[in-house]
């Protein structure tokens, strides 16, 4: 652990490391947009969460690990109403082109990190196994669905099958191996056995909920019924 504020420097750093290499691969048509966009999605949260560790238990960590969030969804809304120009960041991180998709799955995705890490973070594994479950359950489940065929589902006929088992496995494995790092560090003291039926009660629930038909605001409605279900299996 280090100084709180050379912890949050770094942490910015990071992040914006990652997210500029995926919008110049993006930008360079070296990787579609749509996959860039997912990857951001995965990787972003795992590696935010990992950066928790640097930061020393201070009551002013979580707050300063959460402006990293914070600064850079500001940007997605500037990007996405047109204020900051960055086509960059555009095609990484939108389907078609159009920066207005940014106003929704990536500043939602933002903002659940932001409350996320002030309400939780590193107190208890709910706050981590409900970011885990966007990136690896939500992030992959798009990858997937779209390269494996297999059935739709009768109640949301643009997911299939292959999409929704991947939200499980993909939200189940990063949840578990984010718990795993921060048991190995100290931080959670329970065996990692402990973990194993509530992130995967964790699991169902996410992957029930992101069956459903709702476009759009599944960064949101994934988080919170995560987190729910969190608070009352851990």
């Amino acid at each position: 652990m280090m100084n709180p504020y050379l912890a949050t420097v770094l942490t910015f750093a990071i992040a914006i490391l990652f997210l500029r290499l995926m919008d110049y691969l993006a930008h360079r048509g070296w990787i579609e947009s749509k996959l860039s966009r997912k990857v951001i999605h995965i990787g972003t949260g795992p590696i935010f969460v990992l950066c928790w560790l640097m930061f020393p238990d201070l009551p002013i960590s979580r707050w300063l690990a959460a402006l990293v969030p914070f600064a850079i969804t500001v940007q997605f809304a500037l990007v996405g109403l047109g204020i900051m120009k960055d086509e960059a960041s555009v095609q990484a991180m939108s389907r078609t082109g159009d920066r207005r998709e940014i106003l929704r799955g990536p500043l939602f995705y933002g903002i659940m990190f932001v409350l996320l890490t002030v309400v939780y973070w590193k107190d208890s594994p709910i706050g981590i196994a409900a970011l885990m479950m966007m990136c690896g359950g939500d992030g992959i489940a798009d990858i997937i669905g779209r390269r494996v065929r297999s059935p739709k589902l009768a109640w949301s006929r643009e997911k299939s099958f292959a999409g929704l088992l991947s939200v499980f496995i993909g939200g189940w494995l990063l949840t578990l191996f984010v718990i795993a790092i921060y048991a190995w560090a100290g931080i959670f003291a329970a065996p990692m056995r402990a973990y194993l039926l509530p992130v995967t009660w964790i699991a169902l629930g996410a992957t029930l909920i992101e069956s459903l038909p709702f476009k759009d605001v599944d960064n949101i409605t994934l988080v919170v019924a995560s987190a729910l279900i969190g608070y009352f299996v851990f």
